[in-house]
């Protein structure tokens, strides 16, 4: 079993990275242990190259990117943690997949659509393929199970599709077809202005979100002052199908809480957000302040933090080279 994800580096970390993905990360290191396999997390700073960033911010933000996942409890004792860009193998297997995927896979790539918006022709080729160098990721380590959210699947089903072509064209088993590892605890955090879009990074406003550097008192007030309704809690977890705002909520307290969405209605049920919000945002202050306090302690030595990522990408490009090897030796370009 190896496992195998990655997160972009663009912007700070907040609370829907944590809840959908980096939580998941840190409890299954500790599973795929146990099980005798391997985890590997890498910092997408190739793939924020599709989002026009400053150098300098870039750098910087996979720095902070890589201090916030060891904050918030990777191991890279336990789990392979690395950036992409120190591991060239990943735009080399890109190219070599680009001539196996086909260009109506990826116009069916929702992103790309909504990244784009109107200006499809003034996109980079870069956003574009974005998917392409996705499934180079995960294949060029032969992931057995990739963590993705629920709007990364269609990302996976490509690799799947990807794999399955090249193994098929040059009549071998060079790659094996990962399995999605889809979190049920919080598979989507929404907005905190907004319950029917996704929080996210990239929103203009602070207040949609809780980043995972906020201070006690932003977190607070965040919660405070997130949308909800004048409705009470249901008693059932059917009761919130039509209310995204309550729903919403309920599922982030649900998921810092390690406890079912009908056991927080179990102990809220009935009362409003009023007595509701108070004691989530305390519950958020509970979880989150102990990963920021250790954050900050980590960017107070950058160095530490880079040669984690030395040390993670040189054990990376070992198991990496040999599977380019097999890739390129598959399509005739070892002589």
């Amino acid at each position: 079993m190896r496992v195998v994800s990655g997160i972009q580096t663009t912007g700070r970390l907040h609370l829907g990275n944590y809840l959908g993905a980096i939580k998941q990360w840190v409890a299954m290191q500790d599973q795929v242990a146990e099980a005798g396999g391997e985890s590997m997390y890498f910092m997408a700073d190739l793939h924020a190259l599709t989002d026009r960033v400053a150098p300098k911010e870039l750098a910087d933000n996979t720095i902070e990117m890589t201090a916030t996942v060891l904050a918030a409890g990777l191991d890279p004792e336990k789990s392979i943690i690395w950036n992409q860009a120190r591991v060239p193998a990943h735009s080399e297997l890109t190219w070599l997949l680009n001539n196996v995927a086909r260009v109506g896979w990826l116009n069916r790539m929702t992103q790309f659509k909504d990244k784009a918006g109107k200006d499809r022709e003034g996109a980079s080729v870069g956003l574009y393929d974005y998917p392409v160098l996705m499934a180079a990721d995960i294949l060029l380590y032969k992931a057995t199970h990739v963590p993705v959210g629920e709007d990364q699947k269609q990302h996976l089903e490509l690799t799947r599709d990807i794999a399955t072509k090249f193994n098929s064209d040059y009549g071998v088993e060079v790659f094996p077809l990962p399995e999605p590892m889809i979190s049920v605890a919080a598979p989507r955090i929404m907005s905190l202005r907004d319950a029917t879009a996704k929080m996210s990074k990239s929103n203009p406003s602070d207040m949609t979100r809780v980043n995972l550097n906020d201070s006690d008192d932003e977190i607070a007030q965040k919660f405070r002052k997130a949308k909800s309704d004048a409705e009470s809690l249901p008693d059932t977890v059917e009761g919130l199908e039509e209310r995204p705002e309550a729903r919403n909520l309920v599922t982030i307290y649900a998921a810092l809480a390690d406890i079912a969405p009908a056991e927080v209605l179990a102990q809220y049920g009935g009362q409003g957000f009023g007595q509701f919000k108070p004691a989530l945002a305390d519950l958020a202050v509970a979880k989150l302040g102990p990963i920021r306090d250790r954050l900050v302690r980590l960017l107070d030595d950058r160095g530490e933090v880079i040669r984690v990522l030395e040390r993670g990408s040189e054990r990376a490009r070992a198991i990496a080279g040999p599977v380019l090897r097999e890739a390129q030796d598959a399509m005739g370009l070892q002589l």
